[in-house]
């Protein structure tokens, strides 16, 4: 989907415990610092459509599994209308997702128990840039 892409992260394993990367100002999809945030979610459970006008998201799951849904209804795109989705967990697909302001996104936990993911964004979070829809206003079978 245009305005989207994965990028593969580097993890160490080690006997006291594994490090793993997710973001360094050399990267591809870096635009700048402002923020991290974490944010938690339960297996099953699914967070609402959000859609940021400014910011581009940098998304690394680094707790348990989740799945990503983005719908692009940006007119112009080339892909107006469709959806991608994306699986991430530190266990079996490693990667940070970067994502394009403009493109509405909703996660669901899949991983046993509460998954986590951290949000890297080039702003302190503001609320007047992002929009939110509930659920069912995006037809979408999580």
């Amino acid at each position: 989907m245009e305005g989207i892409a994965l990028y593969p992260l580097k993890q160490f394993i080690v006997p006291k415990g594994d490090v793993l990367h997710a973001l360094k100002s050399t990267d591809k999809g870096y635009a700048g610092f402002g923020e991290v945030y974490f944010s938690q979610i339960k297996r099953g459970e699914v967070k609402s459509w959000k859609r940021h006008n400014r910011m581009v998201l940098n998304l690394v799951v680094v707790a348990g599994e989740i799945k990503f849904v983005i719908y692009d209804d940006r007119e112009q795109s080339a892909t107006f209308g469709q959806f991608s989705e994306f699986t991430l967990s530190p266990a079996t697909n490693y990667q940070r997702l970067t994502i394009a302001p403009g493109l509405w996104m909703a996660f669901q936990g899949i991983g046993q128990g509460v998954s986590m993911l951290m949000n890297i964004i080039p702003e302190p979070h503001d609320s007047t840039e992002v929009e939110s829809k509930e659920l069912d206003e995006i037809i979408y079978e999580f």
